[in-house]
């Protein structure tokens, strides 16, 4: 924290720090060309200079300029012309949380007893567990708007086909966003497959059949889980997707609350009943891949979030928290 460009750029408060998560290149040079048409009067002398700039000029006998101008901007192979910015809101001790919901900003926590807490921050916690309790507390409210949604198992089926492939989740975390501010959800413009936009479709179908299509609160829910899921690793995103059914989400959500609670469960409960053999080694495999370890001894799970974890137990927590809401029976 104390880095020269970290001081350089807590000095100035509409400055943050935030990780490119994706980028949009040129894959072959190409240029751009603007044509510019401009007409006046002049009385005097004419003098035309420019770099690089092709022009057409006519001067008449009654003063009149009229000019062409072709502007030609040559654009390399590898340019960077478009990207996609996570921000991150920064500790005293140079711990980061990510941005991940819509209405979050990235920014520096500030000194002195007023300060604004960022998220999950209430408390000052001293180990990784209280810190994720802490986290996911915040966010029940989100979790309880998703599970009194009408058309929540379809939208559960609808988002399981989504996971199947990285880029449409992607493009439905985009659509989303730009739902949550307010902007009209633009998606054939979506970067993805013909069958991947009708899988986004038939979700802002279902938000619409709910009567919820225009809350701001459900969308951010919604959009909350889908971000989870696109911070997820390629293989977290992929086992996650072989664990996604009515049975096996609730047994998750509660091995979730294990590892952010007491940190040991029982197996023998009813709520574990979908945990076969099969289930819970993809489990196992599913928690180990975001840093969280489950040992099993007999009927008995001690879970254990690894030394510096990151963000993946979050990321991991928020997105079955979310997905076993939807899997809600009434």
């Amino acid at each position: 924290m104390s880095h020269g460009l970290v001081l350089q750029t807590k000095e100035k408060s509409r400055r943050v720090f935030g990780i490119v998560k994706e980028r949009i290149l040129t894959t072959q040079p190409c240029s751009v060309i603007e044509e510019v048409q401009q007409g006046g009067q002049c009385g005097a002398a004419l003098s035309l200079c420019g770099p690089r700039i092709l022009k057409r000029v006519s001067l008449k006998e009654n003063g009149s300029l009229s000019k062409d101008s072709n502007v030609t901007m040559e654009i390399p192979i590898h340019t960077t012309l478009a990207y996609a910015l996570l921000e991150l809101e920064i500790k005293h001790d140079g711990r980061y949380e990510l941005c991940l919901m819509s209405d979050t900003t990235g920014r520096f926590e500030v000194d002195g007893p007023s300060k604004r807490r960022l998220l999950g921050a209430v408390g000052a916690p001293d180990s990784e567990k209280s810190r994720l309790a802490q986290e996911l507390e915040q966010l029940r409210d989100h979790f309880q708007l998703l599970s009194a949604l009408s058309t929540r198992s379809s939208l559960l089926q609808q988002l399981t086909e989504v996971m199947a492939d990285r880029g449409a989740v992607s493009s439905l975390q985009d659509v989303l966003e730009q739902m949550c501010f307010g902007q009209k959800p633009a998606v054939s413009d979506a970067t993805a497959t013909e069958s991947q936009k009708q899988n986004i479709r038939a979700i802002l179908d279902l938000l619409e059949q709910s009567g919820q299509a225009a809350s701001k609160p459900v969308l951010s829910a919604f959009h909350l889980v889908t971000s989870a899921m696109d911070e997820m690793t390629n293989d977290s995103l992929s086992l996650l997707g072989t664990c996604c059914s009515l049975t096996v989400l609730p047994a998750l959500e509660l091995l979730v609350q294990c590892v952010s609670g007491t940190g040991e469960v029982s197996l023998s409960g009813a709520g574990f009943a979908a945990l076969t053999e099969d289930v819970y080694e993809e489990t196992e495999r599913l928690f180990a891949s975001s840093n969280v370890s489950l040992e099993r001894d007999g009927n008995t799970v001690k879970a254990d979030i690894r030394h510096a974890p990151g963000n993946l137990p979050l990321v991991l927590c928020i997105a079955v928290r979310g997905l076993a809401s939807l899997a809600r029976c009434d």
